[in-house]
């Protein structure tokens, strides 16, 4: 039995590991963390947990709960996983930090983005990012692994197979992506009340996201050289769900069939990313609630650049679903174990 705990268990992040945790028989959530509903029952915060989850919040006192749990997970504001996490905690149980505060590895850049310090950037080099389809076998042996962002995962699955096969040119990428309102999290802000929100949309974040180091990081890594990209983000009215468009100038003429065979090559085994067929274009509604990757591209012969489209749930495997991923992973499990969910629709 893996025991679980959660930290920043009543955002929205937190209470669909919840959810998806609660399904396994071989796992026990052991500490339910949330500083503003301390002693307060779980499910009164999230009335669907009504019967299913019987404890009460806890705060976020890591040193007591990693003498109860083999894993925990921090679905926390950036700043605070790293100003919790100490060599003691690492060396009692893992972590799953869905924050930034691992991810990027230049501790400068995360400061510059992220307008904080870094309170323990000694942590970083060792920190694994989390993302299984490429760094697999680094988080089978992490204590500690930055789970990626949603925007980054969504972006990076759909770029990824292009570049490494040399068919696009790096410092051409442009990424336009779409999310639901819930990727800007539970609390009370004006600009997502539903009047603000509904029969509306808009960029945000132009030229100045966040998550803009974390996906120019990841990509370089692929390029073997530094790349800039343009990243603007939209806000749309729906609770769950990002569409990426990404667009890139190819470096030479090739067909459909070749751009296949490169997002073939890497994602034929990988059971969470779906190859679409020729012309059908990923939608948010067809991996709702599933930990599944939705990608396919266009060749646009006239301008000699390619469109390169992806759709993610952003709480499932843009958040919760590929930590429990990363757990399962670092546990020795069967990575898709609990994540096997079909999409739901309607």
């Amino acid at each position: 039995m893996i025991r679980a705990g959660i930290i920043g268990s009543t955002g929205y992040a937190g209470g669909e590991l919840t959810r998806l945790l609660l399904q396994r028989e071989d796992v026990e959530i052991v500490w339910y963390g949330s500083r503003s509903y301390i002693d307060k029952p779980y499910a009164s915060v999230y009335q669907n947990m009504f019967r299913l989850v019987e404890n009460v919040c806890k705060d976020d006192n890591i040193a007591e709960l990693a003498e109860e749990a083999d894993v925990i997970f921090t679905a926390t504001p950036q700043g605070l996983c790293a100003s919790l996490v100490n060599e003691e905690i690492l060396s009692k149980t893992k972590i799953i930090d869905l924050s930034a505060d691992f991810r990027i590895k230049d501790v400068n850049i995360y400061e510059q983005w992220y307008k904080i310090d870094h309170p323990t950037p000694q942590f970083i080099p060792e920190a694994v990012y989390g993302l299984p389809e490429i760094n697999r076998e680094a988080v089978k042996g992490a204590r500690l692994i930055a789970n990626p962002g949603c925007y980054p995962t969504c972006s990076f699955l759909s770029i990824y197979p292009l570049l490494k096969a040399g068919l696009i040119d790096p410092d051409t990428i442009i990424i336009d992506a779409k999310s639901g309102t819930s990727g800007a999290g539970r609390g009370a802000k004006t600009d997502n009340l539903y009047c603000e929100v509904n029969e509306s949309i808009k960029a945000y974040g132009v030229a100045s996201h966040r998550h803009t180091p974390e996906i120019e990081e990841q990509l370089s890594y692929v390029a073997g050289r530094p790349v800039t990209i343009s990243f603007t983000p939209h806000l749309v009215p729906m609770d769950r769900g990002i569409l990426v468009t990404a667009y890139a100038s190819l470096t030479r003429d090739v067909g459909d069939e070749e751009v296949r065979a490169a997002y073939e090559a890497c994602y034929k085994d990988e059971y969470f990313v779906r190859v679409l067929e020729k012309d059908v274009t990923p939608q948010t509604r067809w991996v709702k609630g599933s930990n599944f990757v939705d990608v396919n591209f266009k060749i646009d012969p006239r301008t000699k650049r390619v469109v390169m489209m992806g759709a993610i749930d952003n709480m499932v495997k843009g958040a919760a679903g590929q930590a429990i991923q990363n757990m399962n992973l670092m546990f020795g499990l069967p990575e898709n174990k609990g994540l096997k969910l079909a999409p739901m629709f309607p």
